[in-house]
């Protein structure tokens, strides 16, 4: 008798590819991995908007959805068109109270509007809007990850970041966070799973402990 398979669709952080998710494996005999990846937005494209049109990407049923930091944001607006077994939130932020004061200020003063964001091609740069460090000796691979640079994208997702309107937390997501995340400071709070000496980039660094939780977080 053949074993029903999960479908699990990864949706990677602001300015990513999902070659993030390289190095996560779940059991081939219960799970099925499938990446998504950020499409071009219409300048004035809702987020809700784009989440439905994201939701054109999913192929299957009751399946499980995970997203980091600004793809966190992106799920969990995506799983109110579509019906998913599991909503699992990593790296990002359970409502618009847990953004920092310097996005909460770039809101009041609309200063997202002005941001060099066409400077973005500096891959320095690049790493600390997507990543909240600087590349330091890691050059190639955030190179890599992060290939995400057109400007309308960039302007367009940072203002959705900052304006997100989100009160409460989803009520049945699974909420992942890093003590030491420097970009979503304030997200361990509540009702989260806390990883100890994660960063905002875990996912990369702590994929392991993904690999090992996340069958037992899809099933619980």
């Amino acid at each position: 008798m053949n074993r029903k398979l999960t479908h699990v669709y990864l949706m990677p952080g602001m300015a990513a590819n999902p070659t993030i998710f390289e190095h996560i494996k779940l059991p081939e005999e219960d799970y099925k991995i499938h990446w998504l990846e950020w499409q071009i937005p219409d300048i004035n494209e809702t987020l809700n908007a784009y989440a439905q049109r994201m939701c054109q990407f999913i192929e299957h049923n009751n399946i499980v959805l995970l997203g980091v930091s600004f793809g966190g944001i992106l799920v969990q607006e995506m799983s109110k068109y579509i019906s998913v077994k599991k909503l699992i939130v990593v790296s990002s932020v359970k409502s618009h109270h847990e953004l920092p004061k310097r996005l909460k200020l770039l809101k009041v003063t609309k200063a997202y509007k002005i941001l060099p964001t066409s400077l973005v091609s500096n891959i320095d740069l690049l790493a600390k809007y997507a990543f909240g460090e600087t590349v330091k000796k890691r050059v190639d691979l955030y190179k890599k990850y992060l290939s995400v640079s057109d400007k309308t994208y960039l302007d367009w997702a940072i203002k959705q970041v900052v304006c997100w309107s989100q009160e409460e937390p989803h009520p049945e997501a699974v909420y992942i966070h890093g003590d030491n995340d420097a970009v979503f400071p304030h997200s361990c709070g509540g009702n989260c799973i806390v990883v100890k000496g994660g960063t905002h980039i875990m996912v990369i660094s702590k994929y392991k402990w993904f690999n090992e939780n996340l069958p037992k977080l899809i099933e619980a």
